[in-house]
């Protein structure tokens, strides 16, 4: 993998880069829809590549469904999707940690019951390292201990030991294994540490120096306050090295997003814009519009008059609260087309204000905008 940086603008760290996998290259900043099973719900996967050039599996979900046989028959996931461009997988740990009840936690990882049929099973750090090379994503991820929010210091500092000692061995096994498919694998570690900055801080320095293809802060957006999330990748981003691709994970909303990359920050993702597009939730330029409300029964303009994708010039807001009301799946598919394009398209519109140093008020303009409720 390969990241070149382009620009940085001059009154924030917003910047732009170029990232490069042997399935092609990205622009960053980039939002990456979450295809946790091999497809993101409720969009044909025609319309996704229209606007992204990289998705999100998840290793957890994958394992089960279809399974690492299926996918390794295929030749690898991008084979088994028809996907022309890249995959990152995450490594599944932060869906087992979120089976809190039905999970243990040990030194050599962590048996969880599967959500799917009750069945017991066990992810090391070495077995999700050696599913990721199955699945054949060009960029994996650690396998690391998400602490809960809230935990107290000694907690998360205990979490943070075993994450440091699992990338251990995630890297071990991966310099004994190597890729399966005839492409490279990228390899991400993931900085941990709770809302503690001395925690964060020290693990960032040290991972910092192993060179890494490219660095994801985990853990944040769990319920702590804004200011926190925001302070810690502040901290960290100023820590990690510049010419390396830093990855927020699980953030966020457009507003976070914004700061994400105000803050330095070059990939995210969310579920945000399909969940809660399926939900009937939509993000406009203007604001958040509920389409199921009744203030939009009789009103017949086109779903959004800024919107850039065609589900927004085709249908008019009447037209797609009455498909919500009769739950009709084609709400649900506009829905998600139309947030995903607005997505793409305000991080479009940033890297411009990015080019022309114009992003730091830009963002200051926009953020008061998307938090209307229309």
């Amino acid at each position: 993998m390969k990241f070149n940086l382009i620009k940085t603008d001059n009154y924030s760290k917003a910047r732009i880069g170029i990232l490069e996998t042997d399935h092609g290259k990205i622009e960053t900043p980039i939002f990456m829809p979450v295809a946790s099973k091999g497809y993101v719900k409720s969009v044909p996967t025609h319309e996704l590549y229209k606007m992204y050039k990289i998705i999100l599996g998840n290793t957890y979900h994958l394992h089960f469904q279809p399974g690492v046989e299926v996918l390794h028959k295929a030749g690898g996931i991008h084979s088994f999707l028809n996907w022309k461009g890249s995959i990152l997988t995450d490594s599944g740990g932060f869906q087992i940690f979120s089976l809190k009840k039905s999970n243990k936690i040990t030194e050599d990882g962590v048996l969880f019951k599967s959500m799917i049929n009750g069945s017991f099973h066990f992810f090391s750090p070495e077995k999700s390292m050696k599913i990721q090379r199955f699945i054949g994503g060009d960029i994996i991820m650690a396998f690391d201990d998400c602490p809960p929010f809230p935990c107290s210091h000694t907690e998360a500092k205990k979490s943070l030991k075993k994450t440091h000692r699992w990338l251990k061995k995630c890297s071990s096994y991966l310099e004994k294994n190597p890729e399966i498919y005839n492409y490279k694998q990228s390899f991400f570690p993931i900085i941990q540490g709770s809302i503690y900055p001395d925690l964060r801080k020290s693990f960032t320095e040290k991972i910092a120096l192993l060179e890494a293809e490219g660095y994801a802060i985990g853990g944040l957006s769990l319920g702590e306050e804004k200011e926190q999330t925001h302070s810690i990748t502040d901290l960290l981003t100023d820590i990690l090295p510049k010419k390396k691709p830093r990855y927020l994970m699980g953030v966020g909303s457009p507003i976070d997003i914004l700061e994400g990359i105000s803050l330095g920050i070059d990939m995210f993702d969310c579920v945000l814009p399909t969940r809660n597009g399926r939900h009937g939730m939509l993000f406009t330029w203007k604001g958040i519009m509920n389409i199921k409300n009744k203030k939009w029964e009789k009103d017949y303009s086109c779903l959004d008059e800024f919107g850039n994708s065609f589900v927004d010039q085709l249908y008019s807001k009447s037209y797609v609260r009455h498909l919500f009301l009769s739950r009709d799946h084609l709400a649900k598919e506009i829905a998600s087309i139309h947030n995903l394009s607005f997505y793409f398209h305000l991080i479009q519109e940033a890297k411009i204000r990015i080019m022309h140093n114009e992003f730091f008020y830009w963002k200051k303009s926009m953020i008061p905008l998307l938090q209307e409720r229309l």
